[in-house]
């Protein structure tokens, strides 16, 4: 497909989930055969706890399936989240009764994956250290992740969705060990961080952030994710449960995130990227900007990649209003059929 080689025209970007799967000649029947999962599956979704080390770090890891695994039987393709700044790994995990499905692990899951994530250092259930917990460090307790991941499923190479920072590890670790990482979906990513004005405010606490190594996390911080950008693209009831599953871990969180992404722009450099990569961004995103975006797409080597814009959603679609959407869109993407060569 020569087009995918030249420069990303205005209306190349697409603009809501249905036109989203024309930019890659993605049919509407889904879930294909070749590259990604199954068909949807029926069964009790089956979840385990595990660990990672990195060095003397223990790194907390969570997975989800339908149905246990079975000595002998084909592994399902993996797919393993990675969370931002702010939250955990619970934002990909989360009950909201009465306010339909908030847990994309489950939906994944139910689509034929594998779905692991894990807590970064610094961050949830995993180990405390006096680290800031930057994208490098991320980077590395991916790489521990990864170990566990093979033992566990003997899949050497899988697929990530990263959310917001959580992109940004997912990226650096497909620069690092790219004979790991399969497909990339990259959700509020930041390339070079130019016209955003929530990273524009994070800058005026540089200071802060280059001396101290935790930050300030309170309820209200935690509601802002969902209603800084565009009140009303999220349902209060889930930014309620994510408040409570977050404020369990205490009041402080790493600020190496948001160091890098306010004063060490770029950390995922586009050439070295060289898995397939579907870019994802919010409507109303402040920090993830279309022109960013565009640079960072045009300069990606792998033909194989989307670039989509969701419609009535924020900096955070996987709990929107609208997750739908995203769900739509990063599974047509994760189930593209093997390209024929011709």
């Amino acid at each position: 497909m020569k087009h995918l080689d030249q420069p990303l025209a205005r209306r190349a970007v697409i603009k809501g989930a249905g036109l989203g799967l024309a930019a890659g000649g993605i049919a509407a029947a889904l879930p294909a055969s070749g590259a990604a999962a199954a068909a949807a599956e029926g069964g009790e979704i089956w979840s385990s706890e595990y660990w990672a080390k990195k060095g003397d770090i223990p790194l907390w890891m969570f997975r989800k399936r339908v149905g246990a695994p079975k000595a002998g039987e084909a592994s399902k393709p993996v797919l393993f989240f990675v969370h931002g700044s702010s939250v955990t790994s619970r934002s990909f995990d989360l009950t909201v009764p009465g306010h339909g499905e908030y847990s994309i692990m489950n939906e994944f899951a139910r689509y034929g994956f594998d779905c692991w994530t894990m807590d970064h250092e610094n961050y949830g259930k995993s180990g405390r250290t006096s680290g800031n917990a930057d994208i490098a460090s991320g980077v590395e307790d991916l790489k521990a992740a990864a170990e566990v991941v093979t033992r566990e499923t003997g899949r050497p190479k899988f697929h990530f969705l990263g959310e917001s920072s959580g992109a940004l590890r997912a990226g650096a670790y497909a620069m690092a060990q790219p004979e790991r990482a399969d497909r990339l979906v990259l959700s509020a990513f930041t390339y070079k961080g130019e016209g955003s004005p929530t990273l524009a405010k994070r800058a005026e606490q540089l200071a802060y952030d280059r001396t101290h190594n935790m930050r300030k996390r309170d309820s209200d911080m935690i509601r802002s994710i969902a209603t800084r950008d565009k009140p009303g693209t999220s349902d209060p009831a889930a930014v309620e449960a994510l408040v409570a599953a977050e404020m369990q871990f205490g009041d402080q969180i790493p600020t190496g995130t948001y160091l890098d992404m306010t004063a060490n722009l770029p950390v995922v450099h586009p050439d070295k990227v060289l898995s397939p990569v579907l870019l994802v961004r919010g409507e109303y995103d402040g920090i993830a900007t279309v022109p960013d975006l565009e640079e960072f797409f045009n300069l990606l080597p792998n033909g194989d990649r989307q670039f989509i814009i969701l419609p009535g959603t924020a900096h955070s679609v996987t709990l929107a209003t609208n997750r739908q959407l995203f769900w739509h869109v990063a599974r047509a993407f994760l189930t593209m059929p093997t390209p024929i060569a011709t």
